[in-house]
C-alpha cells in the first residue's frame, strides 16, 4: 500500500516562525550599502550638541569642527588603506611629526623653498611607508608591532635631529590654509575643508573605479585567491602602505600651519585615525571605503567637542571613544567573514 505523500513546507523555519532575523537582516544589507548607522549618529550627536551647548550649531564652531575634522580625515586616510588590506599603521604620529619637523626646518631656518621642503618630506615618506609594506608583507611581520618599530625610530631621529625643541617656522600661507576662518577664493569657507573634500573624492573614486583600488580590496578580501588570480600582493602591501606614509606626511604638512613647533602634534592621531575608520564602519579586510571613514571623522570630531563643551577630561574622551569602538566591533564582528566565505 502506497503511503501518503507528506507536503513539507518549503520556507525556513525562522522565516515561517516570523523571525525578527529577516528585518535584521534587512537593515544589515542597508548598512552594507549605504552608512545609515553613522549617519543617524552624525545627526544624534549633532543635535545633543546644539541643544546643550551654546554656540555649536554656530558658523564658526561648525567651520571649527570642520577643520578639526579635516585634519582627522587625512590622517585618517592612509589608515583606511591600511585596514582595508588587513593591517594597522601606529606611525602614523611619528611621519606627521617627521614632515611637518622637515617642512618647519628647511623652510624657515635653511631657507628652502616650499617646494622643494614638500618634494623631500613627501619622499621620506614613500620611502618609509614602502619599506614598512614591504617588511610586513615579505616577512610576515604583524603590521603592528612594524609599524610601532617605523614610529620609534621616526620619533628618535626627530628628537635627535631637533634636540627636542622646535625653533624654525613653517610658512605664513600654511598657517592661513589651516585657519578656520581664512577664506577659499575669496569665499568665507576654510580652504582646508575644500582640500579634504578633494582629497575625499579623489580617494572614494579611486579605491572604488581603479584597477589599483580593486586590487587591494581583492587583496584585503582574500590574499590567496588574490594570488591565484595573479594579483601580486606583495606589491599591494607595499603600495597600501607607501600612499599612507604619504598621506600621513601631508597631515604633517597642513598641521605645521596649524601647530607650528608642536612636537607633540601627531600624538592625537595614534587612536583617533583608527577610531575613525573602525566608527565609520571600514573594517579589516576589504570591507568599507573612505566616505565611511568621513563620517567617521566628523562623527568623532562631533563627539569630541561635546564632550569637552561638557566640561569632560581626555581620559573621559579616550573611555568614551574605547567603549564606542567595542560596540561598533561588535556590532560588524558577528557578520561572517568575506574572507570565510570565497
Amino acid at each position: 500500500m502506497a503511503l501518503p505523500s507528506l507536503d513539507l513546507p518549503t520556507t525556513p523555519i525562522a522565516e515561517a516562525a516570523g523571525s525578527p532575523s529577516r528585518p535584521l537582516a534587512r537593515i544589515a544589507g542597508v548598512q552594507r550599502r549605504i552608512p545609515l548607522f553613522q549617519i543617524i549618529g552624525l545627526i544624534i550627536v549633532f543635535v545633543i550638541g546644539a541643544t546643550t551647548i551654546d554656540g555649536f550649531a554656530g558658523k564658526a564652531d561648525i567651520y571649527d569642527m570642520l577643520t578639526l575634522g579635516a585634519f582627522l580625515g587625512f590622517a585618517a586616510a592612509g589608515q583606511t588603506l591600511v585596514v582595508l588590506v588587513g593591517g594597522v599603521d601606529l606611525s602614523i604620529p611619528a611621519m606627521i611629526v617627521l614632515s611637518g619637523t622637515i617642512i618647519a626646518k628647511f623652510t624657515g631656518q635653511y631657507h628652502w623653498p616650499f617646494v622643494a621642503a614638500l618634494a623631500l618630506a613627501v619622499a621620506a615618506a614613500l620611502i618609509t611607508g614602502a619599506f614598512t609594506g614591504f617588511i610586513c608583507h615579505f616577512f610576515g611581520g604583524e603590521s603592528l608591532i612594524v609599524t610601532l618599530g617605523v614610529s620609534s625610530v621616526l620619533t628618535g631621529a626627530v628628537q635627535v635631529w631637533t634636540g627636542g625643541f622646535l625653533s624654525a617656522s613653517p610658512p605664513a600661507f600654511l598657517v592661513r590654509l589651516a585657519s578656520p576662518v581664512a577664506t577659499t577664493f575669496g569665499i568665507g569657507f576654510p580652504p582646508m575643508v575644500v582640500i579634504w573634500a578633494i582629497l575625499a573624492v579623489l580617494l572614494g573614486f579611486g579605491l572604488r573605479r581603479t584597477t589599483l583600488g580593486h586590487r587591494l580590496y581583492a587583496t584585503g578580501a582574500n590574499p590567496r585567491a588574490s594570488r591565484l588570480a595573479l594579483v601580486s600582493t606583495l606589491r599591494v602591501w607595499v603600495v597600501a602602505f607607501a600612499l599612507a606614509a604619504v598621506l600621513s606626511a601631508l597631515t604633517g604638512v597642513l598641521l605645521a600651519g596649524f601647530a607650528a613647533g608642536d612636537q607633540s602634534v601627531g600624538d592625537p592621531y595614534l587612536f583617533e585615525s583608527l577610531a575613525a575608520v573602525i566608527v565609520g564602519g571600514t573594517a579589516f579586510g576589504a570591507r568599507g571605503d573612505y566616505w565611511r571613514t568621513v563620517l567617521g571623522a566628523l562623527i568623532l570630531t562631533e563627539l569630541t567637542t561635546v564632550l569637552v563643551g561638557h566640561g569632560y577630561s581626555d581620559a573621559d574622551q579616550q573611555m568614551l571613544y574605547g567603549v564606542v569602538i567595542l560596540v561598533v566591533v561588535a556590532a560588524y564582528g558577528r557578520e561572517r567573514h568575506l574572507r570565510d566565505r570565497v
